[in-house]
């Protein structure tokens, strides 16, 4: 099977396509920024020019940066790439984070307490309400890129001042004290791979390995980690990354990652994390090329006309569960089968003969 991996080049990158060469008989590294999409007519996803090639597994990831470029090559390739981990659509809700706030919200995962203004003068009766210090944040960053903190109502207020000359919309948080400690979890399908406590720089509240962060294995209560999966899956994200913050309340989630770094997870896991991922993406290219194979044949046998009660020839596989043998549809469509009445059947070494029983 065939197999290829969407990215800016990062070490992550590298080291997925790399462990996927176990796995998948080619494995192609696809530069994001050479990929051209093209709409209207002729619309399609041209890589160097060229026509992109067709594979059996695609991973399409990238920094928020390029988010609409993601989204628009996953959503072209949807339906014509048997697997992908990442659909169009958790592009768009992951790499905003007020999105992916409001998805939380529908399905009543916990999170800090979050708010949202239309205007500069809304947001600073806001700040006049809430208990500092607080969290202010553009929609848009990673690694802990673009989060302010602000401890009283005149430091928020001026912050807020900066944040309405950019002319940027943005998010007002609480603040959960955790010392300066948060929680960066792998989701890999519907199993948490690994995981790990970040904890800040002195006089630093960010605790992203990338802002100076320091990382170590930590052991997940069974609540953090149905939370994590639980984010990952309302996001339909196959392979993500969830920020966790632990409270005297219980977890809280912050942040979901959809392009999570490996390197800093790494140190500190004694998985075979890129392994885990490849092998994971594997599996799922399997099932979804099987059932394509699959939704193929039923297609062919519905286009099967049944002709003056002439025997039609069915070639499929059948379906077992237990003992028992179930029909394909289409079978009993032109055989046209009843519950309750009686057969008799005629049974031998690779062969079953039905016939309604004639009294």
């Amino acid at each position: 099977m065939k197999a290829a991996i969407i990215s800016l080049g990062s070490t992550t990158s590298l080291m997925i396509a790399e462990a996927m060469k176990k796995y998948f008989t080619q494995v192609d590294q696809i530069n994001l920024k050479k990929i051209e999409v093209r709409l209207g007519k002729e619309s399609g996803i041209f890589y160097e020019g060229k026509k992109f090639d067709t594979y059996d597994c695609v991973y399409v990831k990238g920094s928020f940066r390029y988010a609409n470029l993601l989204r628009s090559i996953a959503a072209l390739l949807e339906g014509k790439v048997p697997y992908m981990p990442l659909p169009a659509n958790a592009f768009t809700l992951v790499h905003n984070k007020l999105l992916t706030h409001l998805v939380l919200q529908q399905y009543n995962l916990p999170m800090p307490r979050t708010y949202v203004s239309s205007t500069i003068d809304t947001a600073r009766e806001v700040l006049k309400r809430v208990h500092y210090p607080v969290v202010m944040k553009f929609p848009e960053g990673t690694q802990g890129k673009g989060v302010m903190f602000a401890d009283s109502f005149s430091s928020a207020s001026s912050l807020l001042d900066a944040l309405g000359a950019l002319n940027q919309p943005f998010i007002i948080q609480e603040y959960i004290e955790t010392d300066g400690t948060d929680i960066r979890v792998l989701v890999v399908g519907e199993k948490v791979v690994a995981a790990m406590r970040r904890k800040a720089q002195k006089e630093e509240k960010r605790a992203n390995i990338h802002a100076g962060g320091t990382g170590l294995g930590v052991e997940l209560s069974r609540e953090a980690i149905n939370l994590a999966l639980d984010t990952a899956q309302v996001l339909g994200a196959e392979i993500c990354g969830v920020d966790i913050l632990e409270s005297p309340l219980g977890p809280y989630v912050i942040e979901a990652n959809i392009s999570p770094g490996l390197q800093g997870l790494s140190k500190v896991s004694p998985v075979d994390l890129s392994g885990e991922i490849a092998k994971y993406m594997f599996q799922r290219t399997e099932q979804e090329v099987q059932r394509k194979k699959e939704r193929a044949g039923e297609t062919v046998m519905k286009q099967i006309v049944v002709n003056n009660g002439e025997p039609q020839q069915v070639v499929t596989s059948l379906q077992f569960r237990g003992d028992r043998i179930i029909l394909p549809e289409i079978v009993n469509k032109i055989a046209q089968l009843r519950e309750r009445k009686e057969y008799s059947l005629k049974v031998q070494k690779g062969k079953v003969e039905i016939e309604e029983f004639q009294k």
